[in-house]
């Protein structure tokens, strides 16, 4: 399925079964309530089989957050039961061509109209925009206050009414299987109703406590991947013969393996350390931002160490490493980049810092 880009339709059915839909979701509303560091475990463990089917769930579950943690009890009353069960699935309609990193210059639009809002623009980098039923749109309600973010305001948009359109599929290096996708926004009609939390403007605050939970993923995914390089690589060197003994015997090899194995516990250490942090309720922002790097990075180094201890076989689509290769920076961009998510980490530094 991931070689022809093939949507696991069966696979996510199967997902739907064992309750994943509504990992984070109140019990109240159907959901498993599993904690986050079950939640880290369970897209830990999807990663290390394949990127592309953690990703349907990692999305959805983000929008099942900040629901859970922002929506008033009309909306989730309405939203998060529907979203437990599997039978909606959510997306998160952010970035723009213009806008990335950068979240405050977005310029989709939602003005009000009477007990609706009307909304326009186009969004990028949209996984899950096929597939998905229920969007998170973040829009501008005010394009003229300063700072920029107090103008964000964040919607549940349900497809059916006239005016969204799923544009093109955006062909990918990897994380393959799923879509990512352009969607586009023509005086779209949502309910007032479905306005998060109520209130405008705080649609830019909801989004950040939500990347908490993104942030987690990303690091249990990048880890789960690394695991599974770092696994494979060693069995294929104590199997691979090279001058007479195993190549898991030369010293080339297993410096290697050693700094692989390191860099995998201490991403461990950091993403499951953050992940029991916000079981306890507490603060975290700093905690996943600094496991999302790490583990990232270490992603992306074990997959090329382990192609290069596989050789030419490594190379080859016959194995599993290159895949893993092609994966592994889909874990630096998404959830912000390391290079903005390096700021976000100094900023938190220097304010604690600064309160003492």
């Amino acid at each position: 399925m991931e070689r022809h880009d093939t949507y696991p339709e069966a696979l996510v059915a199967t997902m739907g079964r064992l309750g994943l839909f509504g990992l984070n979701v109140p019990e109240e509303y159907g959901g498993v309530d599993a904690g986050y560091t079950a939640f880290a475990a369970v897209f830990e463990e999807l990663a290390s089989a394949w990127l592309g089917l953690s990703g349907i769930l990692a999305t959805h579950l983000v929008l099942c957050d900040i629901l859970k943690s922002f929506g008033t009890p009309d909306q989730r009353q309405r939203f998060l039961p529907v979203l437990a069960r599997g039978e909606t699935r959510g997306a998160l309609c952010l970035s723009e061509t213009e806008a990335g990193s950068d979240l405050q210059s977005i310029r989709t639009t939602a003005t009000r109209d009477g007990d609706a809002y009307r909304i326009n623009g186009s969004k990028m980098w949209i996984t899950n925009a096929r597939h998905a039923q229920m969007f998170l749109v973040l829009a501008k309600t005010d394009t003229h206050v300063k700072p920029a973010h107090r103008g964000i305001s964040a919607f549940v948009a349900e497809k059916g009414q006239p005016g969204l359109t799923v544009g093109r599929d955006i062909p990918k290096l990897g994380y393959r299987g799923l879509e990512t996708c352009e969607v586009h926004f023509d005086n779209f009609s949502v309910p007032a109703a479905n306005l998060i939390g109520g209130i405008e403007g705080q649609g830019f605050a909801q989004l950040m406590t939500g990347f908490e939970a993104e942030r987690l993923n990303l690091a249990a995914r990048a880890l789960g991947l690394a695991r599974a390089a770092f696994e494979y690589a060693i069995a294929y060197a104590q199997q691979r013969v090279t001058f007479g003994k195993p190549i898991a015997e030369h010293q080339a090899i297993q410096l290697k393996l050693a700094d692989m194995a390191t860099r995998i516990e201490a991403t461990r250490l950091l993403t499951y350390s953050a992940a029991q942090k916000k079981d306890r309720g507490e603060r975290c922002d700093l905690e996943v931002a600094m496991a999302k790097v790490f583990a990232s990075e270490t992603a992306v180094e074990v997959s090329l160490e382990a192609m290069k201890i596989l050789g030419g076989n490594g190379y080859s689509k016959d194995f599993p490493i290159e895949r893993y290769y092609r994966d592994a920076p889909l874990t630096l961009i998404g959830g912000g980049t390391g290079e903005i998510v390096r700021l976000l980490i100094a900023r938190r530094l220097l304010a604690k810092r600064a309160k003492h």
